[in-house]
């Protein structure tokens, strides 16, 4: 049986060329960031004005500056690979707890609606009354900016998506033959939750929360690039961007590469997500 599925997974990325080029781009990212310390060419956090703003191909005594180097003399392509590692770190975690949260929710929602179902749903309500990003904003700015908040932060606000979406299919699930039966056979609300309804809503989670990962690394560039997000000298593209944009007309690597690499990033995500989507249906 998993030797079939496999097949079918790569029969489907050879007839998608799409979802072959979001899941070369994903992988790509996912190496870099696992293997950071073993192929960054210069230590991202080291310092030397004696070669600021060199421009991309500069060769210093220690070797070449490949995308060239920052107002402050640090490597830019070791501090894009490195910064890879906090993008798919906080985009992962803050995902897996928001899924974690809205899955439980929306299974326990929709399965006994009632009060329970009226508390979530108002909450979820008030939630996206207001718009998210400035929300994020407003709570990061009182709790201060740092890797672990953002993941809190980020998954705890992200919720939401999950649980109507879990919720929806539920409400429709519950009503079926198969859950009618399996009640009729003694099975508990926990069996029937998590080995009827769990399994038929894992496809649509999966690509919900592909696409999640996309928007969160979005969103933690953008908190970056505010002061917001990830604290200086810690490398992460959204405060390479930020550093960027003064010396955009003058030195437009650096914006340049940290841009292109977020922007490769979240589109690799989207056309996997996509591909998934295609292949779950």
């Amino acid at each position: 049986m998993a030797v079939t599925r496999t097949k079918k997974v790569f029969h489907s990325l050879r007839e998608s060329k799409r979802g072959f080029i979001g899941c070369l781009i994903v992988l790509t990212v996912l190496v870099i960031a696992l293997t950071a310390p073993w192929i960054s060419p210069f230590d991202p956090l080291k310092q030397d004005l004696k070669i600021r703003l060199k421009a991309p191909g500069f060769q210093s005594a220690e070797g070449i500056h490949w995308f060239g180097t920052d107002h402050l003399g640090r490597d830019i392509a070791s501090r894009i690979i490195y910064g890879s590692r906090v993008s798919l770190q906080i985009s992962l975690m803050a995902v897996s707890i928001a899924a974690t949260l809205g899955i439980i929710i929306g299974l326990m929602t929709g399965y006994f609606r009632g009060s329970l179902d009226s508390i979530f749903m108002r909450l979820a309500d008030i939630q996206l009354a207001f718009p998210f990003i400035l929300l994020i904003i407003a709570v990061v700015s009182v709790v201060g900016p740092s890797m672990e908040n953002i993941i809190i932060v980020l998954g705890i606000t992200g919720w939401v998506v999950f649980a109507r979406i879990v919720r929806s299919e539920v409400l429709s699930l519950r009503e079926r033959e198969f859950i009618t039966a399996s009640k009729a056979l003694g099975s508990g609300n926990g069996k029937i939750i998590f080995l009827h309804l769990l399994p038929n809503v894992a496809a649509s989670c999966i690509v919900l929360a592909t696409l999640e990962i996309a928007r969160v690394i979005m969103v933690e560039a953008g908190l970056s690039f505010l002061g917001l997000g990830i604290p200086p000298p810690t490398p992460c593209w959204g405060g390479a961007l930020a550093d960027g944009r003064t010396y955009l007309f003058t030195s437009w690597w650096l914006a340049t590469f940290p841009g292109i690499s977020l922007m490769l990033t979240i589109l690799g995500v989207n056309m996997m997500g996509d591909w998934l989507r295609d292949f779950f249906t």
